[in-house]
Order: structure tokens, then sequence, then C-alpha cells
């Protein structure tokens, strides 16, 4: 089959047919690229173009209530600062670290009211330059292109409100809960619709919204379909009205949910992840005619050839079927995945991905 661009191949996974071969979409941590230039991957090139993966952008648009962003401390391994959302962060300077959450502004339903009085959309929020710059070229290199959303349980709890305060929450005070859930993403949708209408057409919408952790749930089905569900499903049918895709990326064990969000139109779901009770094989075998499935190569095992070739040898003849899937880690590539290794995984995949 004749080589596609990127585009061309993802239109074909969500249609469930063959392409040229399947996507490969994955995202390496900052120290795992470093890692890659230190053993021979030219600097100033993308990864992307280097190993000949799938070209994709992002447009993002700033639904923050922007807060003064401030230094307040810092050190040889950290600073730490305040965000846009009202969080105090501890960003560790070591590559590959996750930030220690430290103290958040919106602590109440009355702080929210204030906060959310500031959440408002505005043409100034969009990054015009960028897309005047880039969209042309997208277009005629074939790129598949996503527009981000933020909002959800996943953001709320991490960005807004905190963990333990927002899980009570979810059962003391769920209005104020499904209020965050709903202003997120009418100012989200606000402003993608001017971005939208100023010529920038994008092919789907993804965004993050962790709702497990290993083999398990943060909040039943129940709540699930009661709080979060309808703003999911809004997501969902302002995309469809649109003639585009949907795509979530829910970490951790999400199996009880995936038939509720096929019940909602979801088109993709990522990143299915093994380590945490997801079984690719499974989902596939109940779900793949319904789900576009992106992900599910254990990140365990990438840095141990053998096993990582034997899972992909597993795993790709039976995923690849019928069109349907994205090839990646089921979380982000680690820095303990050599340049070498690396090399051998995408010639693997181009191999058992083709048709």
């Amino acid at each position: 089959m004749q080589k596609m661009t990127s585009h061309e191949r993802f239109i074909r996974m969500y249609q469930h047919m063959e392409a040229d071969r399947i996507p490969i979409s994955d995202y390496p941590w900052r120290g795992t690229i470093r890692r890659w230039q230190r053993e021979g991957m030219p600097e100033g090139i993308s990864y992307i173009d280097y190993f000949d993966l799938d070209r994709t952008a992002c447009i993002g648009v700033d639904i923050t209530p922007q807060y003064e962003e401030k230094v307040l401390e810092e050190t040889d391994e950290y600073q730490v600062c305040t965000t846009k959302w009202g969080t105090t962060l501890k960003n560790f300077k070591k590559d590959d670290s996750t930030p220690e959450f430290i103290d958040f502004k919106v602590k109440t339903p009355d702080i929210w009211a204030e906060t959310k009085k500031l959440m408002v959309p505005a043409k100034d929020r969009i990054n015009w330059n960028y897309l005047k710059e880039n969209y042309k070229k997208w277009r005629k290199e074939g790129f598949w292109i996503g527009a981000g959303l933020w909002f959800g349980f996943d953001v709320t709890h991490s960005w807004t409100v905190g963990t333990e305060r927002f899980l009570i929450a979810l059962a003391e005070e769920p209005e104020w809960c499904v209020d965050m859930f709903n202003h997120f993403l009418d100012v989200n949708l606000a402003l993608l619709d001017m971005v939208w209408d100023e010529g920038y057409e994008f092919d789907s919408v993804s965004w993050p919204d962790d709702m497990g952790y290993k083999q398990n749930q943060f909040f039943s089905v129940e709540m699930y379909r009661d709080l979060l569900k309808p703003v999911h499903k809004r997501a969902i049918d302002w995309a469809h009205a649109k003639g585009i895709k949907a795509h979530l990326h829910s970490c951790g064990d999400i199996n009880p949910f995936i038939p509720e969000l096929i019940d909602i139109g979801l088109d993709a779901l990522n990143p299915l992840e093994v380590k945490a009770g997801m079984d690719p094989l499974a989902i596939k075998g109940k779900y793949g005619n319904d789900l576009v499935l992106h992900g599910g190569i254990n990140a365990v095992l990438w840095d141990d050839t053998e096993a990582i070739e034997a899972e992909m040898k597993r795993l790709i003849p039976e995923m690849k079927k019928s069109g349907g899937y994205i090839f990646s880690s089921d979380h982000s590539i680690p820095n303990s995945v050599s340049f070498e290794d690396f090399k051998r995984i995408v010639k693997l995949v181009k191999k058992l991905g083709s048709y």
C-alpha cells in the first residue's frame, strides 16, 4: 500500500479500516529526549521527524482564572511557585520529576464563585500568532490536528481544589463539583468556537481525565453517571456537531466506565494502562468495533528488549485488526529506554503494524 500521511492514517483508524500501517503517537519524557541526544540523536530535529513517527499538532487555549504566577522559593534542587490556577507547586529540577502540589486557592464554593468570575472567554486567551505561523504547514504536510479540552475530575482535583478535598466534595457538595465541571467546559468550548470560526478547523478534541488508579476507580459508576457523564457527553456532542472526533486520556483501571463512555459516543480511548489492570486484548475483543484504542503497550517493559518485543508481537497483530488502533506506551516513554532500544521498537512496530 502506498505511504499515507498521518492525517490519512488517523482517518482510516477512526473509520475502523486498514491503512498502510497503524499510526505511532507517543510522548517521551524530557529526560528521555536528552538521553537520546547524548546517545546519538541529533539536536535540532524533533524525535517525531527523526524516527518518522506520526505528525500531530494540538491547539490549546487558556481557560485559567489567570492568578498571578510568581516564584516563592528556589534552590538548586527545586522551585516553589504559584500558578495561574491559584495552586502552589514545588517543581523539582531533576529530569522527569513530577511536581508536588502544596496548596490550593480554591477551597470552598464561595472562593470558587469568585474564581469563576475570572474565567471568561476572550480572544486574548488564544495564541493567534502560533496558529497563523503553523496552521497552513500542518494542513499541507498532513498532520492530524487536535484541540485540547481541560475539564473533568482529574484536572479539577489536581489543579484547582486538591484531591482529598474534591473527593469529599463529590459526596457532600456535588452541585459545586458539577458547576466546576461545566464551567471549565463552557469556557473551553467558547474559546475553541472562536478558533474554529476563524478558519482554524481541527480533526479531534482530546482531554485528560484520569478516573482510575491501580485495580480501582476514584468513584463509583453511579456517581460517574450522576455527576460527570453528562458533562463528558456535552463535550462529545459538541465535537460530533462539528464532524470531528472525541478522544479521552484516562489513566488507571477504568474498565467499569468503558460501556458508559461508549454509550455517550466517545470515539477513542487512551492509554489502556496495563499495570493498573487494563487488558488491551480483552478491551479490543469487547469494544474494538466501538472505540479506537490508543496505547496498551506496557511502559514497564520498554527497557527490556526481549520482553517488549514479545509483548509487541503478542499485541499488535490483534490490536491492528480492522483498524481502530494507534500504537503507544500505556503512559509515556521513560528515560530508561535507550536510543538503540527505541530504534528497535520503532522498526518493529512499523513491521508488525503494516497492513
